[in-house]
């Protein structure tokens, strides 16, 4: 089977800014929303913060979009494990793995998979147990639990749909915000 709907790269994806992402607990799971500018500028300032990497920071970037990011504890750390960019120009989504380290983004159909946003509220509802099992965490997809799952999601679409409808696209307040 062909893998090339697969984009892989040696750095993590680009972490969330915790000043603008609201959390909300669910069981095993913890789950982040946020309202995501993606640029050049933005990019690179991270990847340097990163301490670069065999990857540079991708060109020509200029999305923005609603973030929903999976959160699992293994060994003893919060990481992230999956993460759906519901992005305007290119939605696509990441199985984080951290043993070894991997980052791979496939790319949403926003014509066949419909509206991204919830296309992802859905995976999350419906398949995330699966998916966490293909990020290398099949550890917390043993943890999970579907009543706080089911208890936390209507919470986690409504702050999803509100940062799409009310955001602030000022790439300036970002910028501090990574810097800080």
């Amino acid at each position: 089977m062909s893998e090339s709907h697969i984009t892989r790269y040696d750095l993590m994806p680009i972490p969330p800014v915790d000043a603008q992402t609201e959390v909300f607990e669910a069981g095993a799971v913890s789950i982040g929303v946020e309202y995501r500018l993606l640029t050049d500028a933005i990019a690179a300032a991270v990847v340097v913060d990163r301490g670069g990497g065999t990857d540079s920071a991708p060109s020509g970037l200029d999305d923005r979009g609603v973030s929903i990011h999976v959160f699992g504890e293994q060994g003893g750390r919060r990481r992230e494990l999956l993460r759906f960019d519901c992005f305007d120009e290119d939605p696509h989504y990441h199985y984080v793995c951290w043993d070894p380290p991997s980052n791979e983004m496939l790319h949403l159909d926003p014509v066949a998979d419909g509206d991204p946003l919830a296309w992802a509220l859905d995976r999350i509802r419906n398949r995330l147990g699966p998916m966490l099992v293909r990020a290398g965490a099949a550890d917390v997809a043993a943890r999970l639990d579907p009543r706080r799952l089911d208890e936390a999601l209507p919470r986690i679409a409504e702050a999803a749909y509100r940062a799409r409808y009310h955001h602030d696209d000022d790439e300036t307040l970002l910028a501090q915000s990574i810097a800080r």
